[in-house]
């Protein structure tokens, strides 16, 4: 005789004694009910979740397309003070595409660091490294000044003061005969100076600052 344990269970509720069970009935109505109520909650929420997540993630993984940009003559620069000018960041949007940056000419005197030896010119990004707020550069001051939060930079883009994380972005620059060209695409820097991806604001590369904040898939290495 077969064990009571191993022998094979009906598929009909009736042979299983289930109450309120219906001959040749499989599922028994309640559990037929409780999963189509989860199958049409999950749909539900689905519904919702699924665009929303799109929305949130979706343009980490779209990649603006950079290009280089005319930003004067070479004469329009010098080594000892910067020069603000409009640059276009993304084509087609109009006015809310622009930006500026704060640009001089390679100065071998203050510009010591080995990764700026090849550029020709230094370009800042206006872009605050705590929340992203506009900075001003202030001529008799020597620094660039945040007017949201307090942060200060010195003439390289380091914070010396307020709560900035990492240094002011950068993007690179290069000649064109007598022309003095821009790209679009910024990049980071650390406390060195050091190139990294470019990364969001708050995000610092000292440390293991770096490895907590990787660059997103669609930005582009330099």
């Amino acid at each position: 005789m077969p064990d009571k344990h191993t022998q094979h269970k009906s598929k009909y509720t009736a042979d299983r004694m289930i109450p309120g069970a219906f001959e040749g009935e499989t599922v028994t109505r309640r559990r037929f009910m409780t999963g189509t109520a989860h199958t049409a909650g999950a749909i539900a929420a689905a519904s919702f979740a699924l665009p929303a997540l799109g929305f949130a993630i979706g343009p980490i993984f779209k990649q603006s397309p950079h290009f280089w940009e005319d930003i004067g003559s070479t004469e329009d620069f010098t080594a000892e003070n910067y020069v603000p000018v409009v640059i276009t960041i993304t084509q087609g949007i109009g006015e809310a595409g622009k930006s500026t940056a704060y640009v001089r000419k390679f100065n071998p005197a203050i510009d010591t660091d080995p990764y700026d030896r090849n550029t020709p010119y230094i370009a800042i990004s206006t872009r605050c490294a705590h929340l992203g707020c506009p900075v001003r550069w202030v001529d008799a001051a020597e620094r660039f000044i945040c007017p949201c939060h307090g942060g200060v930079y010195n003439l390289l883009g380091q914070p010396v003061g307020g709560p900035p994380v990492r240094p002011l972005d950068r993007f690179p620059t290069r000649l064109s005969g007598d022309r003095v060209q821009l790209y679009s695409g910024r990049f980071s820097v650390n406390s060195e100076l050091r190139r990294f991806s470019p990364r969001d604001p708050g995000e610092p590369l000292d440390g293991i600052g770096q490895y907590l904040y990787p660059s997103r898939p669609s930005a582009r290495k330099l």
